[in-house]
């Protein structure tokens, strides 16, 4: 399979740390967050992996170039205008060839990726998206599903999040190329606002794969959670490289 990381934004709840640094380059752990989170694809098989950049991508450039250090072949997509989650991977659509994972940059995670796959396999998903339980609120993508996974809601951060709301999204997606009919090639595009909900309003088969608990991730949007991070991987709570 191949894979897109999310790298284009430019990280504005992070900063002073982002004013010259691009978000994927802080380091947890003493390395670049997004050389985790290709050491995380790899460990899973995957190898050709496209990243699009907007804010600072001449960085990332020079910090990962071709990806043979790291034991990936890397494509780049720079976006002179950012095009939002969605919009940057329809720019991208001839570089996909079969189903295909999108993992948000900002996002540190060491769930099995394999079993994600093979859980979108047999529900014959055209989109399916990382979902976490969480027992107290965050500001992220609520999701609502049926007893065999199937997505009935998806709300990208609402603005009064619902009491009894218990699961969001993780970041991460796995979906078929006709997905990408979906997402409109003439203008910016996100997953959380705009394709998915409609996806799901369309009746398309979207599923959700819980997360287990002893599974790792955070989203690093905040300084908090960067220096969350950074002591999780001091305290070795992440398997970086664990088959899952």
């Amino acid at each position: 399979m191949k894979a897109m990381v999310l790298a284009a934004g430019e990280g504005t709840r992070l900063r002073p740390l982002t004013n010259t640094v691009p978000k994927v380059l802080l380091p947890v752990g003493g390395l670049p967050l997004i050389r985790h989170i290709l050491s995380w694809l790899k460990s899973h098989g995957i190898r050709d992996v496209v990243i699009n950049l907007h804010y600072l991508g001449d960085r990332i450039r020079e910090e990962l170039r071709d990806g043979s250090g790291l034991g990936v072949d890397i494509t780049y997509s720079s976006e002179e205008t950012i095009l939002g989650t969605a919009g940057g991977v329809r720019r991208m659509a001839a570089f996909f060839d079969g189903p295909f994972i999108v993992h948000y940059g900002d996002v540190l995670t060491d769930f099995s990726l394999t079993d994600m796959v093979r859980f979108h396999r047999e529900k014959q998903a055209l989109a399916t998206l990382s979902v976490l339980r969480v027992s107290r609120p965050r500001v992220a993508g609520v999701v609502e599903m049926d007893a065999d996974g199937r997505v009935t809601s998806f709300v990208e951060k609402p603005a009064e999040r619902p009491v009894s709301a218990s699961l969001e999204s993780g970041g991460t997606y796995v979906l078929d190329p006709a997905v990408l009919e979906h997402i409109p090639a003439d203008r910016p595009s996100d997953f959380g606002h705009d394709v998915l909900p409609d996806l799901v309003r369309a009746r398309i088969p979207v599923y959700g794969y819980v997360l287990r608990q002893t599974d790792y991730l955070v989203d690093i949007g905040s300084h908090e959670k960067y220096r969350q991070a950074n002591r999780d991987m001091a305290a070795r709570r992440i398997r970086i490289g664990a088959s899952g």
